[in-house]
């Protein structure tokens, strides 16, 4: 029965804490026993509060036994990626320089999904600073890929999805600057979605103006993402790129008829090298966009200028967050977070300059694409999940890779674009390890993307595969 409470969808396990047809105790508890049985192996959840996740849900079940009313969340189970601020909680961003920090206040995210009900359990491991799509540091280790672990989940909401696929949680938040929310889903089989820019308000941040990270949620299924949504999203004196559209416009049903819409199939988004058996997995799915009544094409944006602009923006951003940490802790900091800082250090005024008109420019030219098309489809991840001892990628079929970002250009290129991404189960390799398609929609149309992407997870079904350890 523990192990039925961990796989059930979120929004259903709500349901049922609201109804009091099971205790929000029980629904803990059943998480915690999960936690406690697998991530050993697995080492996904860094810090974890089991006492206090007790606490706060026999809280919860005596307010609903007077009468309460319930948030949207009520009694969900939740691990915050460990770059997310929370009070009173250790918070080291993967980084040694921060190994016993803990903050004095909640980011926002964590404000929101504790008054929407969830219940704290702990924190999700990440690379150290975020950087790069595999998720090792030296504070905590490596995480594993439920599915395989001799390999890596991906990042960097590494942990996040690796404890999400392992029924260690039943929602999760992360955050996406070049992929970070959509490989680790991809690799993990579970659905994780970039939203636009200001769709969930971040702070504390020390660039509040920069729009390409974003935070977003992570879980099983779509709806489940959707509801998670609901309670991250809505506008935020403190974060001024906000969008003023409520949380509440995604709980709106996702059911929808797809007769007619236009969707721009890009399996290498232009030349990307793609291993062999992500782009057959990927291919094997067109049909299903086609059963469901849409038109479906070859084509892809004109998405030149995407690899500069991404790394010209993502070290001036690194150079700016972290430049005075390096002056300090160099020895403390790992080579690949170094060289991003003083990729950024030696930057120009006229090389952002021009890197902002390009994405301008970039931005206009996708809107024009996107005329046409209501989606575009390509992969995730231009791999599959590979060994957990490899930092890194350094080719791809025969490719040489000239940095630690290169394998990750199927998703930073649709980051520049500003366009909302998600990414959701799509099949398994030979081997049986999954393998992520990426739905991108219009500008700001974040509820159709959840809308396509409800209708391919439930003419496939998918996500009702369970990795090994959790079977």
């Amino acid at each position: 029965m523990s192990a039925e409470i961990c796989f059930l969808p979120a929004h259903e396990l709500a349901h049922c804490i609201r109804s009091r047809s099971i205790s929000a105790l029980e629904v803990t508890d059943a998480h915690i026993a999960q936690i406690e049985r697998l991530n050993p192996a697995i080492n996904a959840i860094v810090t974890f509060l089991p006492e206090q996740g007790r606490e706060r849900a026999r809280a919860l079940d005596a307010a609903l036994a007077r009468g309460a009313e319930p948030g949207p969340l009520a009694g969900l189970p939740v691990a915050h990626k460990d770059l997310v601020p929370t009070r009173g909680v250790r918070t080291t961003y993967g980084s040694r320089i921060y190994r016993d920090f803990v903050p004095d206040a909640d980011a926002i995210l964590v404000e929101r999904l504790r008054e929407a009900g969830a219940i704290m359990i702990g924190k999700t491991n990440t690379p150290e600073f975020g950087a790069g799509s595999q998720t090792f540091n030296a504070v905590f280790g490596a995480t594993r890929n439920p599915y395989d672990l001799g390999k890596t989940c991906g990042g960097s909401s590494g942990g996040a999805a690796a404890a999400l696929a392992a029924g260690m949680l039943p929602i999760a938040d992360g955050s996406d600057l070049g992929g970070s929310l959509r490989n680790p889903a991809s690799f993990c089989n579970v659905v994780g979605l970039r939203p636009s820019a200001g769709r969930v308000p971040n702070w504390p941040s020390v660039s509040a103006w920069f729009d390409m990270p974003v935070l977003g949620p992570m879980a099983r299924t779509v709806a489940d993402v959707a509801l998670l949504l609901s309670a991250m999203a809505g506008p935020d004196a403190r974060a001024p790129l906000c969008l003023e559209d409520p949380g509440s416009v995604f709980r709106a049903p996702l059911a929808r008829d797809f007769k007619g819409t236009r969707i721009a199939w890009s399996p290498d988004l232009g030349g990307l090298p793609i291993e062999p058996e992500v782009a057959q997995t990927i291919e094997a799915q067109r049909r299903v966009f086609t059963e469901l009544g849409c038109i479906v094409e070859d084509a892809t944006p004109d998405l030149r200028d995407a690899d500069e602009i991404f790394r010209v923006l993502r070290a001036w951003d690194y150079e700016l967050a972290f430049g005075g940490l390096l002056r300090k802790h160099r020895a403390l900091m790992k080579d690949t977070v170094i060289w991003n800082i003083e990729e950024g250090a030696r930057l120009l005024g006229p090389q952002v300059g021009a890197a902002e008109v390009k994405r301008t420019a970039l931005f206009h030219r996708m809107r024009e694409f996107m005329r046409r098309y209501d989606y575009l489809v390509a992969p995730v991840a231009q791999v599959l999940p590979f060994d957990i001892e490899i930092p890194y990628l350094t080719r791809i079929n025969e490719v040489e890779l000239d940095t630690y970002l290169d394998w990750m250009r199927s998703c930073y290129y649709i980051t520049v674009t500003g366009a909302p991404a998600i990414s959701v189960p799509c099949g398994f390799s030979s081997g049986a390890l999954p393998v992520g398609i990426q739905i991108v929609g219009r500008h700001r149309q974040d509820f159709a993307v959840l809308q396509m992407a409800h209708a391919f997870e439930q003419a496939t079904g998918l996500w009702k595969r369970r990795p090994p350890i959790a079977a």
